[in-house]
């Protein structure tokens, strides 16, 4: 992530609930090796029943090494509901994409903020997405099965100026990982294992 602190700009202390020393700590070590900058995250996925599933979510690779700093599994439910055949155990898995773009644009905001100086006191975002399940159904050749557009609004408040706000956004969007997997696409393999 680029907070684009200008040169020789005083460091500040953790501001937002961000370790502000700690972030740039982190951009110096990377930019002194940048082999620490490869990650690996992992999702597990198990069927449960009917569209219920669930995924686990803990260990990853990054910083030159296997991350062990987390203790306990991240467990998540996801489901269709009933109108689309499911028992609504969980958000469908198109609404966990929403969340992710929503988290990411807000994380990158409050580490972006508390770099630049910028006190934030609100960040709210809603975002929708719009299917056609003419496609997911198969039902036409010519309707895609996934998204066809996203809108995201976000409501932001700060010690800043407007400009200064609208500014901080524009980098989390241009530096944000879940919003360059949207708009510009990741190639994905699946390896399937019969038993």
């Amino acid at each position: 992530m680029s907070t684009d602190l200008a040169p020789g700009k005083a460091l500040r202390g953790p501001l937002n609930g961000v370790d502000t020393p700690t972030l740039f700590a982190t951009i110096d070590a990377v930019r002194g090796n940048p082999e620490i900058a490869k990650f690996q995250f992992r999702a597990r996925n198990r069927w449960v029943s009917g569209t219920h599933n669930r995924s686990v979510i803990r260990g990853f690779y990054g910083a030159g090494q296997e991350d062990t700093s987390r203790t306990e599994d991240f467990v998540y439910d996801a489901d269709h509901p009933a109108v689309l055949v499911g028992s609504g155990n969980g958000p469908t898995p198109v609404e966990f994409l929403l969340h992710a773009l929503a988290a990411c644009l807000t994380s990158g905001l409050a580490n972006i903020a508390a770099a630049r100086g910028v006190q934030l006191t609100e960040v709210e975002s809603t975002v929708e997405g719009d299917i056609d399940l003419l496609g997911v159904l198969g039902l036409s050749e010519q309707v895609r099965n996934g998204y066809q557009g996203i809108r995201v609004s976000l409501s932001i408040s700060g010690d800043a100026p407007e400009e200064v706000l609208r500014g901080l956004v524009e980098q989390s969007r241009a530096r944000s990982a879940v919003y360059d997997v949207f708009t510009n696409g990741v190639p994905v393999e699946i390896d399937v294992t019969t038993r």
